[in-house]
C-alpha cells in the first residue's frame, strides 16, 4: 500500500512539472505586452562561456509596450544587441550608448494566430508530458507483487483522476494565454 502512494505522489510530481513547464514556455510567447520573460532564452557571449542575458544585465519594462536591457558593463551592449537580433525574436533592438531599448511591435492578426498555434503546441507538449507519467505509473503499479486486483484498479483510477485533473489545468491555462494573445 505504501508503494502505490509514492508510486501516486512521483506521478503527480511529474504532472506538476509538466504543467510548470508549459507556465515558463507561454511566458515566451508574447500576447503584444513587454514581459521581460520575452529575452528569458537570450544567450550573450561573456567571458568565454555563454550566459542567460538575465546574469550580465537588469531587463526591465519601462511601459506596455517597451523592454529595456541595462547591463552591467558598458562593453557588452553590442554583444547584447547582436544576440537579441540573432534570437529570432522578431524584435529590434536599439542602442542608445547606456542601454539597448526594444520595442515591441502590435501584433498583427496573422501573428496572433501563430502564436495561438504555438500555444496550442507547447499545451500539446505538456499534455504528452502528463500522459506518459500516467502510462509509467500504471505500468510500476502491474509490476507491485502482493496486491490485489482490486487495489491496482483502484490505484489506476486515481491515477487517471490525477490525469484528468492536470488536463483540465493545461486547458485553463491555454484558455487564458489564447485569449490574452487574441485581445487588442
Amino acid at each position: 500500500m505504501e508503494e502505490i502512494e509514492l508510486i501516486f505522489e512521483e506521478t503527480g510530481a511529474h504532472m506538476k512539472k509538466s504543467l510548470q513547464h508549459l507556465d515558463k514556455e507561454l511566458l515566451k510567447i508574447r500576447a503584444g505586452r513587454a514581459n521581460p520573460a520575452m529575452l528569458e532564452g537570450v544567450r550573450i557571449e561573456y567571458y568565454g562561456s555563454l550566459a542567460p542575458l538575465s546574469q550580465v544585465s537588469n531587463i526591465s519594462t519601462p511601459d506596455a509596450r517597451t523592454l529595456a536591457v541595462q547591463p552591467w558593463e558598458k562593453g557588452l551592449i553590442g554583444e547584447i544587441e547582436k544576440a537579441i537580433m540573432n534570437a529570432n525574436l522578431g524584435l529590434n533592438p536599439q542602442n542608445n550608448g547606456d542601454m539597448v531599448m526594444i520595442n515591441i511591435p502590435p501584433l498583427t492578426e496573422e501573428r496572433r494566430r501563430d502564436l495561438v498555434k504555438r500555444a496550442r503546441a507547447e499545451a500539446e507538449e505538456a499534455k504528452i508530458g502528463i500522459r506518459t507519467a500516467r502510462k509509467d505509473a500504471n505500468d510500476m503499479l502491474k509490476t507491485i507483487d502482493g496486491v490485489s486486483e482490486d487495489l491496482i484498479k483502484d490505484a489506476e483510477e486515481r491515477v487517471q483522476s490525477l490525469t484528468n485533473k492536470y488536463s483540465s489545468k493545461v486547458e485553463e491555462v491555454l484558455a487564458v494565454k489564447e485569449k490574452e494573445i487574441m485581445t487588442v
